[in-house]
């Protein structure tokens, strides 16, 4: 693994892949708009190749190249190539940074209906079985990314800004952590790494004249913060977060998402979310952002 210094000075190669319809074309174009010089429907074979000739460049005195690859299932079996490939990368000494973009079936099936194209496994079949065969495929993939963002949730605008927000940390060695609230019934969120259940804290929604209000009001976040537990919960998941930082640290992963959830992802999961995100900025290897994923939902 290469050093951190270098790292700062040398911006890694991104991989951008994922499922069919999850958002890789949006990624892209985010991509670019961040300066990046982007390689679409790149074969997973030549990315060595790729990667050799960025080394080149910069070996010959050019600026530091920030250098992505989108790279897609549409040639079969191309997960397994590129999961050969990223191995004998990193044994190389270089470390992409893999960005698995996933989503719901239920949200892939809503957007392929919605541009009425095939899905590019699909063939005569049906979508779902293409789309259940494609999970199935890149599995592996997805277990090594070093990020996994999940789209299930976002228009393309909304897609945009979360990638922008991740993507641009990518030249940091600092760790950025999204810290997610969301509401139980509405499943835990695809992409969290750390899921924390904050159902044993009173409820606002019993109490009439919190109702209406959500956990950015400063009445709810009063009333959750006071109860028995708040506080010792955020100063014990701050204690344990600085040696799981420290290990990504080590290990050179940059990414991580802690998702906050409560029954409706409206009162106590944001309030904690928000009072969470307060006490990270006192963490000096942490860049910390907020996502209320289901607030407004009900």
């Amino acid at each position: 693994m290469r050093a951190l210094s270098r790292l700062v000075e040398e911006p890694p190669l991104i991989v951008i892949t994922g499922m069919s319809g999850a958002g890789r074309s949006t990624a892209a174009k985010v991509l670019e708009d961040l300066g990046w010089f982007v390689v679409d429907n790149l074969p997973p074979q030549l990315l060595g190749s790729l990667q050799d000739l960025r080394h080149q460049a910069m070996g010959e005195g050019s600026a530091p190249m920030r250098l992505a690859a989108v790279i897609d299932a549409r040639a079969g079996k191309m997960s397994g190539s590129l999961s050969q490939t990223l191995v004998e990368l990193r044994a190389d000494g270089d470390r992409p940074v893999v960005v698995f973009l996933d989503a719901t079936d239920e949200a892939l099936v809503r957007r392929f209906e919605s541009v009425r194209r095939p899905h590019p496994l699909q063939g005569a079949g049906r979508l779902m079985d293409a789309i259940s065969g494609e999970r199935v495929m890149m599995a592996d993939l997805r277990a090594s990314a070093d990020l996994i963002i999940d789209t299930s949730g976002f228009n393309v605008h909304q897609l945009a800004a979360k990638i922008s927000s991740l993507l641009s940390a990518a030249i940091s060695t600092r760790v950025r952590l999204a810290v997610v609230s969301f509401g139980f019934k509405y499943g835990v969120p695809l992409d969290a790494d750390i899921v924390m259940d904050m159902r044993f804290l009173p409820n606002p929604y019993w109490v009439e004249s919190l109702r209406a209000q959500n956990g950015r009001d400063a009445a709810v976040a009063e009333f959750v913060l006071r109860q028995d537990g708040a506080a010792e919960f955020l100063d014990r998941m701050v204690a344990m977060l600085e040696p799981v930082v420290a290990g990504y640290q080590r290990e050179g992963r940059r990414y991580a998402t802690v998702a906050i959830g409560c029954t409706g992802g409206k009162h106590r999961s944001v309030a904690m979310s928000e009072a969470l995100l307060a006490r990270l900025d006192a963490v000096e290897a942490v860049d910390a952002f907020i996502v209320h994923r289901d607030l407004g939902r009900e």
